[in-house]
């Protein structure tokens, strides 16, 4: 078994090209969080943070991080959600209740979904989050095969993260939120690493907002660069989701992340 930092609590996969396990990190305040590592068995080109949708540390997360892996990154997934009780079956049930063909779960569902998620809004949660986020990259840090490349990837709740930390700390080298918010204008002038951003054309809110903020990442001197795919609307990469997902551009957007970090991870 290989030493990560922190506690290993279970080996759940030893596959051909990566060795996955749950790993137990402490925050210098005390608290711990666990975080699903996937590493490559050959080569290390870098290292990948993976932050996950507001659903957590589902399948469809450690997953992605299992594909970074094969692709010659270690890649760390941290579980942000269990904090405030949205474990992985939680997040799997709210994400059912979410995007239910039936009006009348969806309806009845809204007072559950609000009061799961919403710890998410308050200052106490993001600071704890973003904390929790730079002990992740600690961790990475601490690995001497990474050789400080270390980027961060994140999808939805884990892409507005992705914009955070990249803003937080220096450290980070690359980039790559999908369908996520930016942090405010001051936050954006400490981003020092190129960013590849994600959007779907029907995702309206961040579609409208999106002018604005590339002003504001050219303003800062950001390397940002706005992919907005057509026909298609939040959440396009999660193959979980068959009312959100599409292949065809998940797939593109998938080589895209690729290369970018081939180029930004040297």
């Amino acid at each position: 078994m290989r030493s990560f930092g922190g506690a290993t609590l279970a080996i759940m996969s030893d596959l051909r090209d990566r060795i996955a396990s749950i790993h137990l990190v402490t925050n210098t305040d005390g608290s711990t969080f666990s975080a699903y590592v996937a590493e490559p068995r050959g080569e290390v080109r870098g290292a990948v943070v993976v932050i996950h949708e507001i659903w957590g540390l589902v399948e469809h997360i450690t997953g992605i991080a299992d594909r970074f892996a094969a692709e010659g990154y270690l890649a760390i997934a941290p579980d942000l959600l269990s904090e405030i009780g949205i474990e992985a079956n939680i997040g799997l049930e709210l994400q059912e209740i979410m995007f239910n063909a039936d009006p009348a779960v969806r309806s009845a569902g809204q007072p559950r979904l609000r009061d799961a998620l919403a710890p998410l809004t308050t200052p106490e949660y993001s600071a704890w989050a973003l904390a929790s986020l730079r002990r992740t990259v600690d961790e990475l840090v601490a690995r001497p095969v990474v050789d400080g490349r270390i980027a961060v990837v994140g999808f939805c709740f884990g892409g507005s993260h992705s914009f955070a930390l990249a803003a937080a700390d220096a450290r980070i080298r690359a980039a790559v939120p999908f369908y996520g918010s930016a942090p405010n204008e001051a936050a954006i002038a400490g981003i020092g690493c190129p960013i590849l951003a994600f959007y779907g054309d029907g995702d309206s809110t961040l579609i409208d907002a999106l002018p604005t903020l590339t002003a504001q990442m050219a303003a800062a001197g950001v390397n940002f660069t706005p992919t907005v795919f057509s026909g298609v609307g939040h959440a396009f990469f999660n193959d979980t989701n068959p009312v959100t997902y599409n292949a065809e551009v998940a797939t593109v957007a998938w080589e895209q992340t690729l290369a970018f970090l081939r180029r930004t991870l040297g």
